[in-house]
């Protein structure tokens, strides 16, 4: 029989997750998330007696696997074994990283040791950022996404300063809570009470005094938004790509300067070379050139290896007749003049577009994949490069689905001269679920801290137009087929966060560093 203890901290924990959940967009109110740390918090304070740290371990993983599940499920639509894992091991990894904070915790002064978890916490969603298994989809600064009106200071700390302002409410409402319940003084709560409603409302009054004072900047373009509405299963793949490219083009508005479609919008395989001198090319080319327009679409390329070649580059897959091949997930950019340029997506989706640790993983399980599936487990070619494309005074930035959702990435368009975010994406894999949603709700930040306009076309998804104060000026909704024709603002100025990047994980990083070290220095505190 469970001990009451247990069921309390069964409970906390079963909060906490709760919490996460009500405060994430798209239907969350983000108030939650200043508190859903502190049911954890108080779990973590009476195990710094204890030492059963597996059983803290467990109370903390559900907390995190209640917020994951709850949140982004959907995943599974897309990839059964995808969202398992995804649900699974980010619940993981978010436990791991406050397991660390706990085992410092038994090191450090209190103060210090709640420090050192707000640092680490941030160091964590920074690392989430950049190594295979990246997913920083429920990185604490994204929860603001439908409330622009209370975040308008991204354009100076990025989301990640969102993330600090969660974590600092969330430890000092713990603070009092925990001072309050020892000493049973109502001074104290009332001090807490005030401490950090001012902390919460204060950056809020502040949002709402630059929402109020900016102004929209920059010439005006206007822009064509097709959403097709594919199937992105079965239907658009029965097409050719000649049908295809017709398809979207009749959607569009010949009267724009640039007609932005989908994400693989052409969805066949074909060679870059080739495609150039194809028919759905010559009728693109065609039609800009006719309507004095640039389009920007979403193209699946592949280039296969003649078969005496001797080198192959560890992005290529395998035929089950042995022809080796890569493939490219891109954007084609094409002028009146005939002119074009290419971008090959670069943030990649884990599973779906890449092997993660895929020098350890193919050798292991390559050969039963190929007889499996038919094809090698090898990862879609990036680029390094953000490339810009520019059309007169457009200067589009050409954002491949996933990566939108990634803050300091983006400014790497911006740095090189973008003063529009064209995101282009195929969101129907997820079916009617929040997962589209969310998806162009980050894009509502990534407007604000760099003061760009945003255009979205999805191929089945949401397409909208959002301006540089992360609102939402016009939009199609989910299994809507259409076009938006919208003005947009081109903004040439650098936002301090798009200059600088993610800095306040970089000085998280160097500070959660410097206490961990402390913290192993310094004899062990006796609790």
């Amino acid at each position: 029989m469970m001990k009451p203890k247990k069921y309390r901290y069964l409970l906390l924990s079963l909060l906490s997750g709760i919490l996460f959940g009500l405060g994430w967009p798209t239907y969350g109110f983000p108030a939650f998330l200043f508190i859903a740390f502190v049911p954890l918090l108080f779990i973590e304070e009476d195990f710094l007696r204890r030492k059963k740290s597996k059983v803290f371990f467990a109370y903390v993983y559900l907390a995190f696997f209640v917020w994951n599940l709850t949140k982004t499920w959907w995943i599974y639509k897309a990839t059964a074994v995808g969202g398992i894992f995804a649900v699974v091991v980010n619940s993981l990894l978010m436990s791991i990283t406050f397991w660390l904070f706990h085992f410092i915790r038994k090191r450090l002064p209190d103060q210090m040791a709640l420090a050192f978890f707000i640092f680490i916490w941030i160091a964590f969603e920074k690392f989430h950022l950049n190594w295979d298994f990246s997913w920083p989809w429920l990185n604490l600064g994204n929860g603001f996404s439908e409330y622009p009106l209370w975040v308008q200071w991204y354009e100076y700390t990025g989301y990640l300063g969102g993330s600090f302002w969660v974590l600092i409410v969330n430890v000092l409402i713990y603070r009092y809570l925990s001072s309050y319940k020892k000493d049973k003084e109502k001074n104290i709560l009332f001090k807490g009470i005030l401490k950090s409603s001012l902390w919460i409302v204060l950056p809020i009054i502040f949002s709402i005094y630059l929402w109020q004072h900016y102004q929209i900047k920059g010439k005006t373009a206007r822009i064509s938004i097709v959403q097709p509405n594919l199937d992105p299963w079965e239907e658009k793949f029965k097409y050719s790509n000649t049908r295809l490219t017709q398809d979207f083009l009749s959607l569009a508005d010949s009267t724009a300067q640039m007609i932005v479609a989908p994400e693989t919008a052409i969805a066949r395989y074909t060679e870059i070379k080739t495609f150039v001198t194809s028919r759905p090319f010559e009728i693109m080319h065609n039609y800009a050139q006719q309507n004095h327009t640039a389009i920007l679409a979403g193209v699946d390329f592949i280039h296969w290896y003649p078969k005496n070649t001797r080198k192959i580059p560890e992005t290529a897959n395998k035929t089950k007749n042995g022809r080796w091949f890569d493939m490219y997930n891109s954007a084609i950019f094409i002028t009146p003049k005939g002119e074009y340029e290419v971008y090959h997506k670069s943030k990649l989706v884990v599973g779906a577009e890449y092997t993660p640790f895929a020098k350890v993983l193919i050798p292991l399980i390559g050969d039963w994949v190929t007889r499996t599936i038919g094809v090698s487990m090898g990862s879609n070619v990036t680029q390094t490069k953000r490339s810009v494309f520019v059309y007169k005074h457009i200067k589009a930035a050409p954002i491949i689905c996933y990566e939108s959702v990634y803050g300091e990435y983006v400014t790497g368009y911006v740095k090189n001269g973008a003063n529009l975010l064209t995101v282009i994406t195929n969101d129907g894999w997820w079916g009617n679920t929040e997962g589209h949603r969310q998806h162009v709700s980050m894009a509502r930040i990534r407007a604000i801290e760099n003061r760009r306009d945003v255009v979205q076309s999805a191929n089945t998804g949401i397409s909208a137009h959002i301006n540089q104060k992360g609102e939402i000026v016009k939009k199609l909704e989910y299994n809507k087929r259409g076009n938006i024709l919208t003005e947009v603002n081109l903004n040439n100025k650098l936002t301090f966060y798009s200059q600088h990047g993610d800095y306040v994980a970089r000085i998280s990083i160097f500070m959660a560093t410097l206490l961990f070290l402390y913290g192993f220095v310094k004899r062990k505190i006796r609790i």
